[in-house]
């Protein structure tokens, strides 16, 4: 139970803590903006701008209709005093130029353009920087490398000087892909951009609640403020008079929450919900940070959009153009059209097409603009919530994909991974929310499955070990590998092959039982068999069967192999001998051991029916070796092999212990006994040896007084020698009851 629960726990740790770790490193940052933030954008899609701001753009169309050149640092002057002039007329609020105006040019355009912009008294221009680097990464951390300003570069002075203000609004060009916009530009002292100022501007009319509200939370603070905003207009330092709220918010960022505090508990009348949710706007504009992302609306011209020329034609009687109502409304001037990558006002941006068509800077600035004045804003997951749940939701796909099959672990995580994506669609759509997608979907997900894959495989390789180790203690490694490969075929599996097969087993062991527990005599019989089977394997031999106190050794071929047939007759010797040993070694008890050995062709596969099968050789030669093995009884020998086992081997010392007929056999045997191999024989046992060989003949001759004399002889050198004790035995049945002339000196054996 426990192995159940820790092994999914373990893969969700794993998978939780990958994930964790990779949040702390910058490229995931740069992956996840590059990649996460794109696909929730392409998700949900382009939608509606705020009408509250409209982009005059200049474009080639423009140029065209107004006969002038396409570069706009070559338009006239007296153009722009124009179209000022008639935005004044038209009532927009606040109008900003993203173009710079470094240089004097014509004096009579220039002085045109200065006082329209004098008359209309809400123009803010734009600050050129001379920047050495840009940063390359959009997360802007602590180690990401910002501007480096060499020198601001402001309007042309007569023109700055006419202006409401002048601020920068610089964004990295491509190809670093624009995700943010610095509120209050580091490089330039803190300085409001474009949208900030215009955002100030457009709602001005709440300054004096800020200050108050400022003022009951701090005084100290507030008294650096003047109460009444229209002296600063007038002296043109709302620049200055933002970057002096901007320092009282960095000086004490604990303001910040004092103020929405007393905020929300005001029940002044004139604090209805539309103000209190600007007063708060403006308390988080001060306080955030300087750099925010940006939350577009849709690819270029989404936000409202008129040609430069037809904005010099708004409110004149003969024009055919839909009406534009400009009332109230947050102009901004620059370059906007299907820009193309290399056109020095455009900009790598979510919505970038494949063709190269780039958004301008003046949209972006509009898109800031809109961002702050509806309060949607792109908005990162939290620090805490982030780290929350990126270890549960890697927990969570690592522990299903442990805990359920592959199959549907990888159908779970994926599904879940698809609600996961369509949950953080809608909140981005919703609120602007952003939930990190590519370490949870692009990395935990697929992680956690095929982490469990390559577990699932692991463990199923070892438990396949396993069965193959433990299948090999009962058939040879080559079925093994049979069966790994075509379990259906086991019916059908087998071969013809030549062999030798051994077979032997213990003298007395029913007593032997009788005599011991159940596991006294497993035990027993398990050291037995440790003994036994070492020879065989040492000398290439497999055991095929095993039962009770006998087994079954084979050694297999093609065809005929004298070396097969000298390993099997190697190892019965070396079998009896490790019996000798083995008895030596138990206290009390005795296990005679007798080996028969026969060669011959033999069918080996797997026998048997319905849901049981069996591995091993069938044939005569394997009944034939059994017999011989029960033959041991009768002659008192240890190891009697068949002569087509032994024929032309040499090396051992053998001696033919005659003909028989065993019982179930049609056919005679000739059986020699395996005494040992040459180099071990003495003197003593070739006399006796030669003998028995000579008794043997007068026996086969029917000369039993002849045969008596020379078996008796060969027991005189040596008294265990059983097949000489047989064979006196035989003598004297035979010589009360003749076998009459016709016989071949085969004896019979009614018996196994």
């Amino acid at each position: 139970m426990l192995s159940r629960i820790l092994k999914p726990l373990l893969l969700g740790l794993l998978v939780a803590a990958t994930g964790l770790v990779l949040s702390f490193f910058q490229f995931t940052h740069e992956i996840e903006e590059d990649t996460g933030l794109g696909l929730l954008f392409k998700l949900r899609g382009p939608r509606p701008a705020p009408a509250e701001a409209v982009v005059v753009s200049i474009d080639k169309d423009s140029a065209d209709q107004l006969k002038i050149p396409e570069n706009p640092d070559k338009w006239p002057r007296s153009l722009h005093a124009q179209l000022v002039e008639v935005l004044a007329k038209a009532g927009a609020s606040v109008v900003t130029f993203d173009v710079h105006f470094i240089e004097a040019r014509i004096e009579k355009d220039d002085k045109a353009f200065a006082a329209a912009l004098k008359k209309a008294g809400n123009v803010v221009l734009g600050d050129a920087l001379s920047a050495r680097e840009l940063s390359t990464s959009n997360t802007g951390g602590a180690d990401s490398p910002e501007h480096s300003i060499v020198k601001i570069i402001k309007p042309y002075a007569p023109l700055a000087d006419a202006a409401l203000a002048t601020v920068p609004f610089v964004l990295p060009r491509i190809p670093f892909k624009v995700n943010k916009y610095w509120t209050f530009q580091p490089s330039t002292g803190d300085a409001p951009t474009f949208p900030v100022v215009a955002f100030q501007l457009y709602h001005i009319d709440v300054y004096q609640d800020f200050v108050g509200l400022l003022g009951k939370v701090s005084p100290s603070h507030a008294a650096k403020l003047p109460r009444d905003v229209d002296p600063i207009i007038q002296k043109k330092r709302i620049v200055e008079l933002m970057r002096d709220i901007r320092e009282i918010f960095e000086t004490d960022p604990s303001i910040r929450s004092r103020m929405l505090a007393e905020l929300e508990r005001s029940d002044q009348p004139r604090f209805d919900e539309r103000r209190k949710r600007l007063l708060a706007l403006h308390i988080e504009l001060y306080s955030g940070s300087n750099r925010r992302y940006l939350n577009y609306y849709g690819p270029p011209r989404t936000v409202t959009t008129i040609p430069y020329y037809r904005a010099l034609q708004i409110g004149e009687a003969t024009s055919d153009q839909k009406a534009v109502d400009l009332k109230g409304k947050a102009v901004f001037v620059g370059l906007s059209e299907r820009i193309l990558a290399e056109r020095k006002d455009s900009f790598y941006t979510v919505f970038s097409q494949a063709n190269g068509v780039f958004i301008g800077g003046v949209e972006i600035a509009a898109t800031a603009f809109l961002n702050l004045l509806e309060d949607k804003p792109v908005k990162p997951l939290g620090t805490f919530p982030y780290l929350l749940l990126i270890p549960l939701w890697g927990l969570l796909t690592g522990m299903i994909c442990r805990v359920t099959s592959m199959i549907v672990g990888a159908a779970t995580v994926t599904g879940m991974s698809v609600l996961y994506l369509l949950g953080a669609e809608f909140h981005f759509a919703t609120d602007g929310t952003w939930y990190p997608i590519v370490i949870p979907l692009f990395v935990q997900s697929p992680l956690a499955i095929t982490g469990a894959v390559l577990w699932t495989y692991v463990e199923t390789n070892k438990e396949r070990q396993q069965i193959r180790k433990a299948l090999a203690y009962y058939v040879p490694d080559e079925v093994v590998d049979q069966l790994a490969k075509n379990m259906v075929d086991i019916k059908n599996s087998g071969q013809m092959v030549y062999g030798a097969c051994l077979f032997a087993d213990v003298a007395g062991y029913t007593t032997l039982s009788e005599k011991m527990t159940p596991q006294q005599l497993s035990d027993l019989m398990h050291s037995y068999f440790e003994a036994t089977f070492e020879p065989v394997k040492r000398h290439g031999g497999m055991v095929v069967n095993l039962k009770g106190d006998s087994f079954l050794a084979i050694w297999k071929a093609a065809g005929p192999d004298d070396r097969l047939r000298r390993q099997a007759c190697s190892a019965a010797l070396d079998v009896a001998k490790a019996v000798h040993r083995f008895n030596a070694t138990v206290a009390n008890l005795d296990l005679p051991t007798r080996v028969g050995v026969h060669s011959g062709e033999i069918f080996i596969g797997n026998i048997g029916a319905g849901d049981h099968y069996e591995y091993g050789p069938t044939g005569d030669t394997v009944n034939t070796a059994a017999r011989m093995d029960g033959l041991n009884k009768y002659l008192g020998t240890e190891v009697l092999v068949s002569d087509e086992a032994i024929a032309n081997l040499d090396g051992f010392s053998a001696r033919e212990v005659g003909t028989f007929m065993l019982k179930g056999k049609a056919l005679s045997i000739v059986v020699h006994e395996l005494l040992d191999s040459l180099d071990e024989s003495d003197g003593n046992h070739k006399q006796s040896c030669e003998l028995f060989a000579e008794g043997l003949n007068a026996f086969r001759r029917q000369a039993w007084d002849e045969a008596k004399e020379k078996f008796n002889r060969a027991v005189e050198i040596r008294d265990t020698d059983g097949p000489a004790h047989f064979y006196l035995k035989l003598c004297d049945e035979y010589k009360s009851r003749p076998p009459g002339e016709s016989w071949d000196g085969v004896v019979t054996l009614d018996e196994k």
